[in-house]
Order: structure tokens, then C-alpha cells, then sequence
């Protein structure tokens, strides 16, 4: 197979045909997009091929036919009919300032006026974007495409400032209702986001509006999926694991069979050959630790989270529910559904080692600042394999010493019940360690199960008012007998590596470990 140049960062359809670039053929799928409804609504996480999605319709209305030789729509599509496109990006900008988007879009209005040769006679933007189809369609016969790229960002930039973000949302909803009055200049309009705002508070007028997030049809529409691998990337994917690129990489999914790639990470992974957390590591907010944190989310809760649609869908300025802002952004996944009898629910779960790992050194970095997570972690992994536990003691004591007093006042996270024993789950999945939380057994329920490459261990947690308290009932030592009586680890003596039973107790009035013993497997 012949070796190409791999497109990361490009997002332009055209540089990507014309240059010699791998190309994954979604063009199947957009046929189907256009024939499905006339006005259309994606929301997907950042970094995954939206805009080059978008500037591919632009490519296809505009009838750029020599682009899609060899693509599944060429032989498909009527090349006679050249639709005008106008096309808008909130990609670039900020608009955390008062102004901001009503210059930006101003801006933006004045570049498509002057290409289309345009003089506007309206003052609103509303008026100008609407005065701006018409004349396209007085120009050139022909009903106008309208395709928006990153329609959410105006209002998610000022989601710190809720009256700007109002405001914005204000204003986008007055030009996104051009569409209803100028539906019959309208071909097709496809609005796309990482964020899926309440269909009344942003697109009210547009009644006819389909959202595709949730069609099992779209789930691949963005995204590589195992296939399309194979198919396209062969020559680059020889010399790499492929079990460990699913480990990392895969999973992602919007219901469906489907599970797919991150674009970006995959592709910097073919040009590095490094197992890195790309997709992590450009632009994960600072607000979504903090915010995980502040409502005391505990994050081994995470997984297996079951939702509903509404669930999924609830994203706006005065409430973010904590589902729909992991689920929206990409740091969960469906990972099951099921039809209930008030609608689907869905279950969730992270999508991959990547994000699972990524998204826990962050949490342990908002909470311990001055301390280094991943080699906290990498350290934690070696002394696990070494069967160092008074190692891992320390490290663990060091850690809760660590973290400020003034981070336990503001975020009251005294009385969080699963504080400590998240610090420890963190840990454990940030070193990229096999972790089951609440782990059931024939005899009970242990509260986390770790396999490392040197054995199991099997944890329970106590938290106690005093240290005066650990030698009582209830106190560490009653956590190792509780596990012997009741085989919590019988279930691990197959695996024929050691399994060690601990019992952890903590102290609220010092804020950290006050006992913690071991005993091995008998």
C-alpha cells in the first residue's frame, strides 16, 4: 500500500485531496445526512473532525466534483446543481467579553458580503445574515447551504460571566432564526458543537430542526472507526500493538454498534509512534476538574453511570448536570443501553485507557498542586510490582499531606464520604492499573480491587472520627477480618499471583492515613 502524508491539524477537505493526504471516506454517510432532513444538528467532543465534516459539505454544495472522484457519493450526486454557501465558524475568538461576538460576527458578515459582492441595506445581524441569503439566491438561482461550525462557542467561552452568556445566547438565537425565515431559500443547514444546548434556548424558532447526536446511523460519522483503520492507515499501523492502541485509543460511542477513534490522537500516534494522551492533552478545560470536585463526584462513581436522554441533553448556563458536561465533552461514553419504560437509558462509562487515566491525574493535580501526578503515579506502579508496601504508605501519607488546607475549605470536602478513598482510586487508574471499585464476590463486596503485574490487592476503607478510634470496633483491623470471614478475595486465587488483603483507616481530624495494614491470601 501506497504510504501518504498523515492530515493532523488539517482541516480542510480540499489541501487533504489535492495534497496526498490519507483521507477516511465519510462521504456514504454525509449522502445520508443530506437526504435525512433539511435542517440538521451534530454535537460532538473537540477534536474530532467536525470541521473537516463541515468543509466538506461546503466542497460537495458547491459542486466541486474532481474532489470526490473515488469517494462513495461521487456516482451519487448530482454535479449540476451548485448550491451558494454561507458558511460560519465561532471557532476563532473569544467571546468572554461584552462585544465580542457581535464584532466577531460583524466581521464575519462583512468577509461573506464582500465575496458574494453584497452591499447590505439592514443594521441588525439578523437583517444583514438575512439579506445576505437572498441576495445569494437572486444572484445564482439556486436555494442557499447554511453550515455553522462551532455554534455553542459564543455562550460556552462565558459560561464564567452567566449574564454574558445569556446575553450571547440571546443573539445567537436571533441569527440562528434566520433559518425559519428564510426557509424557502434555505437547501440545507447543518449547525455542529461540542455542546448541545436546550433546543428552546438556542434554536426555538427552527422547528424543524433533527438532531443526529444520538442516531445509531451517525455514531461513525465522526471518528475512525476499527474498519476504517484498516482500510486506510495499514502501512502506518505495521510495528504497533494494535491491542494496546484499543486500549488506549478506542471506544468512543454514540449508541449503536459503533465504537470509534479520536482522529487527532490516532493520527498523532501514527507520526510519533508514542502511546501519549493526545487528545487530553490539548485543551482539557480547568473548570472540569474543579467542577467534578466541588459537587464531591466521586470518580470510581463514574463508571457505570445509567442516564436518560434528558439526562444527556441537560446543558445549560444556570445548571450544568454533571452527566451531559463528561458525556458532552467526551471524558464518558455509552457503553450499554436499554429501552426503559419511559425511553432509552443509556449507561456510561470512559471510553478508553487514555481519557480514564488522563482525566484521574488531573483530579489528583487540582487537589495536590505542588505534586507531580504522573510521576507520582509511575512511582506508585513500580512500588505495587516491588510488593513495597510501606512504600506505597508513604507515598500515600505524602500525598494527603500534600494537599493545602485551604483546598479542603473551599470545596468543604471534610464530610465527602468517598474523598479518600477516591484519592486512592485516582491514583491506582492514573498509573494505568486494572481497578475495580465496589468489587462484588460470592461473600460480599470488597471496596476496590486492584491487579497489578505483581499480584492483587484487595482494599477496605474505614474512616474514623479520631485515631483513638482505629484500635476499636470497626477500625482497621475489623476491615482485614471482615474480608478473611467473608472470602471477599477467593475469587482471585486463580489468577496465581499473589493476593494481599488491606486494611485502610482515615483519619478525619488529621486529614490522612491513621492505619494501614496488610495481610496476605491464606
Amino acid at each position: 500500500m501506497k504510504r501518504r502524508k498523515l492530515p493532523a491539524g488539517v482541516q480542510t477537505f480540499r489541501e487533504i485531496r489535492e495534497g496526498g493526504y490519507y483521507y477516511v471516506d465519510k462521504t456514504a454517510h454525509i449522502r445520508q445526512l443530506v437526504a435525512q432532513g433539511k435542517h440538521c444538528f451534530l454535537s460532538r467532543p473537540r477534536r474530532f473532525g467536525k470541521s473537516l465534516l463541515v468543509d466538506t459539505l461546503k466542497e460537495l454544495f458547491e459542486g466541486n466534483e474532481a474532489l470526490f472522484r473515488g469517494l462513495a457519493i461521487h456516482d451519487c450526486w448530482d454535479w449540476r446543481a451548485r448550491h451558494p454557501v454561507v458558511r460560519l465558524s465561532f471557532a476563532a475568538g473569544s467571546f468572554d467579553e461584552p462585544g465580542a461576538l457581535a464584532a466577531n460576527f460583524a466581521d464575519s458578515l462583512t468577509r461573506l458580503e464582500r465575496k458574494a459582492g453584497a452591499v447590505s441595506e439592514y443594521a441588525s445581524p439578523e437583517g444583514r445574515l438575512a439579506g445576505l441569503i437572498e441576495s445569494l439566491v437572486q444572484q445564482t438561482g439556486q436555494r442557499v447551504v447554511l453550515l455553522v461550525d462551532e455554534y455553542d462557542r459564543p455562550i460556552a467561552d462565558a459560561l464564567g460571566d452567566p449574564g454574558l452568556a445569556k446575553r450571547n445566547r440571546s443573539f445567537l438565537r436571533a441569527v440562528y432564526g434566520v433559518v425559519k425565515d428564510c426557509d424557502a431559500m434555505i437547501r440545507f443547514s447543518f449547525f455542529t458543537g461540542v455542546t448541545k444546548f436546550s433546543k428552546v434556548s438556542v434554536f426555538s424558532d427552527i422547528n424543524n430542526l433533527i438532531d443526529i447526536t444520538l442516531e445509531p446511523r451517525f455514531a461513525s460519522l465522526c471518528g475512525y472507526t476499527e474498519g476504517e483503520l484498516d482500510a486506510v492507515f495499514q502501512a502506518e499501523l505495521e510495528g504497533l500493538d494494535r491491542e494496546a492502541i484499543r486500549d488506549w485509543y478506542n471506544g468512543y460511542c454514540w449508541r449503536g454498534d459503533a465504537k470509534v477513534y479520536n482522529p487527532f490522537g490516532m493520527l498523532l500516534l501514527l507520526r510519533s509512534r508514542e502511546f501519549r494522551p493526545y487528545w487530553f492533552e490539548t485543551g482539557t478545560p480547568a473548570f472540569l476538574p474543579d467542577t467534578l470536585l466541588s459537587r464531591k463526584v466521586d470518580p470510581a462513581s463514574l463508571e457505570g453511570l445509567v442516564v436518560g436522554d434528558a439526562d444527556l441533553a441537560a446543558f445549560d448556563i444556570d445548571y450544568v448536570k454533571t452527566e451531559a458536561l463528561l458525556f458532552q465533552t467526551g471524558y464518558l461514553t455509552i457503553v450499554g443501553e436499554e429501552l426503559g419504560a419511559a425511553g432509552y437509558l443509556y449507561r456510561l462509562g470512559y471510553p478508553n485507557r487514555e481519557v480514564r487515566s488522563a482525566l484521574n491525574l488531573a483530579l489528583l493535580a487540582t487537589m495536590a498542586p505542588g505534586l507531580s501526578p504522573v510521576a507520582e503515579c509511575s512511582r506508585l506502579a513500580r512500588l505495587l510490582a516491588a510488593h513495597d508496601f510501606a512504600g506505597v504508605l508513604a507515598l500515600f501519607r505524602a500525598f494527603f499531606a500534600g494537599v493545602p488546607y485551604q483546598w479542603y475549605t473551599n470545596n468543604d470536602i471534610a464530610h465527602f464520604e468517598g474523598y479518600y478513598s477516591a484519592v486512592f482510586y485516582s491514583h491506582f487508574v492514573g498509573a494505568g492499573l486494572d481497578v475495580t471499585a465496589e468489587a462484588s464476590s460470592a461473600g460480599g463486596r470488597a471496596d476496590m480491587v486492584v491487579r497489578h503485574g505483581g499480584g492483587v490487592c484487595v482494599f477496605e476503607f474505614k474512616r474514623v472520627d479520631s485515631e483513638a478510634d482505629v484500635e476499636k470496633e470497626g477500625g482497621v483491623r475489623s476491615a482485614l477480618s471482615q474480608m478473611k470471614s467473608k472470602r471477599y478475595a477467593d475469587t482471585y486465587r486463580a489468577d496465581g499471583v499473589p493476593v494481599h488483603l488491606i486494611g485502610v483507616a482515615f483519619s478525619e481530624q488529621r486529614r490522612n492515613i491513621a492505619a494501614f495494614e496488610v495481610a496476605d491470601l491464606e
